[in-house]
Parts: structure tokens; C-alpha cells; sequence
């Protein structure tokens, strides 16, 4: 396996001196890319998950392309509940379509703690073809959903601004829902090990709906799932947690041991830093829909985010997924923006 030839990403996530500020955006590997838009065309979504070339393919694109610090591989976080016995249909423009959600107890026994390797074999080939083709030139990127978030698509059974649906589930059936999350939880720890020894260099766990939370809530069906997560993987390589609108939880977050934590756009710089303590790396925290102003206001926002975070113990990314209408341009001047200031 080739020695990686820009480790900034994982010197940054090590807490080490970079020379420069690393950069990746979230969903850098797809939607927004005219060649990914091709392929897209061609192969449905689990076509191109499941087929090692393809992922790989897509994988690299946004390196090639954009010349970000890292590679994330190209794949969904709905493989876990379709590897533990759900139906999952993801439709292009509409979103994820679950069509026989979790209701009740019963409905468990159709659900498993899958093996991962029999199961998500693909996502593995993936990551080993990557990290072939990458050949060190950056480190990899594994993920995973955060149990809380997996837990809102199986019950809900589609996207939703409120998640209201999974909500009441777990107020109301709260032994159930903790059945529930503990066997995501189980799957996923099985699976972030399995693409670690696979060829990723770092795992980020995504819990999107966190922030649809109480505080307390947050922790109760969120935050103690995380922490085993971590726990089990933070021996074995660095890991991101990216709580999307939890920025309540950032001290709580950064107590798990977790190297790494995302913030949104939300908070500004200096507050998160105060939040988080001065002991683990943040990561963001870019508007996405900020990528849609002209080149000159994306530099000069970029800039200030950069003074606001600070060089040391900071990763530049996007406060989520980057969007389909962005102009590869944009998204080029993010990144070399970054790169270039000093």
C-alpha cells in the first residue's frame, strides 16, 4: 500500500502542526460533477454503490477535479438498514423511499444485525479499488449514519423537515426504539471496522437530524449511541462526528473522544471553539448555498471563515453537502481558496 503522499486531513485530525489548512467538502463525489451527471444517467443509484468500479470511479472524480486533500467513498448511508433486512429505494430528484417502515416490536423480527462482509461487500471492494487507484495521494474517507438519523428513515419510511413520525415512535415506544438503535448501533460498529481494514484512513459518523433534538433528547437516543461508536473505533483510526444543528451538544460531542467534530453554518468559529475546547480538530463550517455567489464573495467568505477557525486543529469543509447546482467552479475557488491562503 502506498505511503499517503498529503496527510494534512489526519495530521489535522492528530492534532499535529500542518503548513497548511486541509480541505474536503461533504457529498464532494457526485451530484454537482458533470461526469458523475453521466453516469448517473446511465446506472441506477444502487448500480453505481454496488459496483466497485463505478464507486471507485465517482470516489476520485472530485480529487482529479477539484483537487480536494481527501477522498470520501461513494456510497449512501441507507446500506446499513437495506444490509440489516429493510427495503430501500432511492429516487433520483425525490429522495429515499423506505416502503415498509419500523412501526412496532414486531416489526424488529424482520430487521438483523447483518454480517457486514456478506452484506456490504461491495462498499468494501470499493474502498480497497480506491485506495488502489488513489495510490496515496490522500487519505480515504469512510462513513457511516449516526443510529438517531438511521432510525428516522426506517421509521418515517421517506425524507422529512420534522422527522415527526420517528419522534413519536420513540416517545412512545421507547423500549423499542432503543432495541432499534442498539442494533443499528451494533451494525455500524461492524462496519466502520470493516472499512477501516478495507483501506479507509478515517471514519465520520453523519447524524443529519440530530439537531431535530432537545438537548436532553439528544442524548438519550442520539449521543449514547455515538459514544460506543467512537469508543469502539477511536483505537483504530481517527473519527468525525458531524451532528448537523447540535451545536448544543459540541462540549458533550468532543467528551466522547471523537478527533474530529463538523459544525454547520449555524454557530460562528469562535463559539464553536468555546463550545468544544481547544483538545479536538472542528471541521466546516461553509455555507453550501454560499457557493452559488460569485467567485470574489466565495473567496472573500472563505477568508474569513479561515481567520475565524484558526489554522491548527481545523479541517475547511462545507456545513453539509455540497448542492447538485453548484458550478464546478465555485467549488474549485472553495478549495483553492483554502490552499492558497497562508
Amino acid at each position: 500500500m502506498s505511503a499517503l503522499k498529503n496527510d494534512l486531513l489526519l495530521k489535522a485530525l492528530r492534532g499535529e502542526t500542518v503548513s497548511r489548512t486541509p480541505v474536503w467538502m461533504m457529498r464532494q463525489a457526485g451530484r454537482y460533477l458533470p461526469d458523475y451527471i453521466k453516469l448517473r444517467d446511465k446506472y441506477s443509484f444502487f448500480e453505481r454503490c454496488e459496483n466497485p468500479e463505478l464507486a471507485t470511479e465517482i470516489t476520485v472524480m472530485p480529487v482529479d477535479q477539484v483537487g480536494v486533500d481527501a477522498a470520501i467513498i461513494f456510497s449512501d448511508i441507507l446500506v446499513v438498514p437495506q444490509a440489516m433486512g429493510m427495503e430501500v429505494q432511492l429516487i433520483e430528484k425525490v429522495g429515499p423511499l423506505l416502503p415498509q417502515p419500523v412501526k412496532s416490536a414486531q416489526d424488529l423480527q424482520r430487521l438483523c444485525v447483518p454480517d457486514v462482509h456478506e452484506r456490504l461487500h461491495y462498499v468494501f471492494d470499493a474502498l480497497k479499488l480506491t485506495k488502489q487507484t488513489l495510490a496515496g495521494r490522500v487519505p480515504l474517507i469512510g462513513f457511516a449514519g449516526a443510529p438517531w438519523t438511521l432510525l428516522c428513515y426506517m421509521v418515517q419510511g421517506k425524507g422529512s423537515k420534522t422527522f415527526d413520525e420517528a419522534k413519536a415512535f420513540c416517545y412512545q415506544q421507547p423500549a423499542v426504539a432503543h432495541q432499534l438503535l442498539q442494533m443499528i448501533t451494533d451494525t455500524s460498529i461492524a462496519y466502520l471496522k470493516a472499512q477501516v481494514a478495507a483501506g479507509a484512513d478515517t471514519v465520520q459518523i453523519f447524524d443529519s437530524w440530530g439537531g431535530l433534538l432537545s438537548p436532553q433528547d439528544f442524548e438519550v437516543f442520539s449521543l449514547q449511541y455515538i459514544r460506543q461508536i467512537v469508543a469502539a473505533m477511536k483505537e483504530i483510526c481517527p473519527t468525525i462526528v458531524f451532528a448537523k444543528g447540535a451545536w448544543f451538544a459540541l462540549e458533550d460531542m468532543a467528551a466522547t473522544g471523537a478527533h474530529g467534530l463538523g459544525i454547520d453554518w449555524c454557530i460562528k468559529p469562535e463559539l464553536a471553539r468555546q463550545f468544544a475546547g481547544s483538545n479536538i480538530t472542528l471541521q466546516g463550517n461553509f455555507d453550501p448555498a454560499k457557493l452559488l455567489a460569485p467567485i470574489p464573495e466565495i473567496e472573500k467568505s472563505v477568508k474569513e471563515m479561515l481567520k475565524g477557525f484558526g489554522r491548527q486543529r481545523y479541517i475547511a469543509n462545507l456545513g453539509h453537502g455540497i448542492l447538485p447546482n453548484v458550478p464546478v467552479d465555485h467549488a474549485k475557488a472553495f478549495v483553492e481558496t483554502v490552499k492558497a491562503h497562508g
